[in-house]
């Protein structure tokens, strides 16, 4: 790598990607690419925190990264890999796991969220998330890690890991920063607005997949939850206005308008226009990224060779900081 600043990121193919994943975090990752040295990958072992059915584990990764590639993430300027093809995330996990402290990963709400979503499996790889998400980071002397506000939590624990570890043993790990979303669009559900949209949402009207067809895309937006004022106004933190907020949200996000804009624009307008318009707008936002992605899904030769390409890059570059990591606790390398 050059001397440009390193970014780190990854998703989770637990199921189809969101409209709230692509403008939050991979729409805005396409446009780090110029500036800085970017890692991207498909965090498949973090997905098996919660019980998956194998086939459908395995063909999702390849989806997501088909995706990643269709929205702009172009495998010659950025490290694209799937997670697991990577052994050094696991063993720098294991290291890290014995220089983190149960109360800290006790007070991570994540946990607390999934273990009440998941009674009947609560794991130890769902308690010790964060410390293989610390490794994910670490391993590739990270600057920054694009993050939504909810994730910032295990930037913090990440960045205690790493500074307990360096106080150990010398300057071992560049301490990493969160880096939030310039657009700062909090995506939620449709239905449920108060609500982040989440794709494990079991009401498949509340989220819209990038793999729905455009036409039912269109019906779920059309189908939102407003409220009965009648009014298109943004009035942050008011729960009787979460619908048009959110609705408001999404169009700013894809279009790249102001919030105060659009809703100048729609001012005195019902709110069947102004979802027919979001609709619009969102459809040929995505249209684009589905056109490609139909087109890279075909070519699973393609796919394989980046996932090859990216393992053995992502290896090469997680390697020097594992070795480090190995002699400074006393492990014969």
């Amino acid at each position: 790598m050059d001397d440009k600043k390193i970014i780190f990121s990854g998703v989770q193919p637990s199921g189809n990607l969101t409209l709230g994943n692509y403008l939050g975090a991979i729409k805005n990752w396409v446009s780090l690419q110029d500036e800085y040295n970017c890692v991207y990958a498909m965090m498949d072992m973090h997905t098996i925190t919660v019980r998956q059915t194998p086939a459908d584990l395995r063909r999702r990764t390849l989806e997501l990264l088909a995706l990643y590639i269709a929205a702009g993430i172009d495998p010659e300027k950025s490290i694209l890999f799937i997670q697991s093809q990577n052994p050094a995330h696991a063993e720098l996990a294991w290291v890290l796991n014995c220089y983190t402290y149960m109360g800290e990963l006790n007070r991570m709400t994540q946990f607390k969220d999934k273990s009440a979503r998941h009674a009947e499996n609560i794991n130890a790889g769902l308690f010790t998330y964060p410390v293989l998400m610390a490794a994910d980071i670490l391993l590739y002397q990270t600057d920054y890690v694009p993050v939504g506000k909810d994730q910032m939590q295990h930037i913090e624990i990440c960045r205690d890991i790493a500074e307990r570890f360096n106080g150990l043993y010398g300057d071992v790990f560049k301490i990493p920063e969160g880096m939030l979303s310039k657009s700062g669009a909090k995506i939620m559900s449709l239905q449920e607005p108060e609500k982040k949209m989440s794709k494990s949402d079991p009401n498949p009207k509340g989220y819209i997949s990038m793999m729905d067809d455009l036409n039912v895309i269109a019906k779920k937006i059309k189908s939102a939850v407003t409220d009965s004022e009648g009014k298109i106004e943004y009035r942050e933190g008011d729960p009787a206005k979460a619908g048009i907020n959110n609705l408001l949200s999404i169009m700013s996000a894809v279009t790249g308008r102001g919030i105060e804009e659009i809703a100048a624009e729609y001012a005195g307008k019902g709110y069947g226009d102004f979802k027919g318009a979001v609709a619009e707008a969102v459809v040929e936002c995505i249209r684009p990224v589905r056109e490609e992605y139909d087109r890279i899904i075909k070519d699973k030769q393609y796919l394989t060779d980046i996932c090859a390409k990216g393992a053995e890059l992502s290896y090469k570059i997680a390697q020097r900081t594992l070795k480090k990591v190995y002699k400074k606790v006393g492990f014969v390398i």
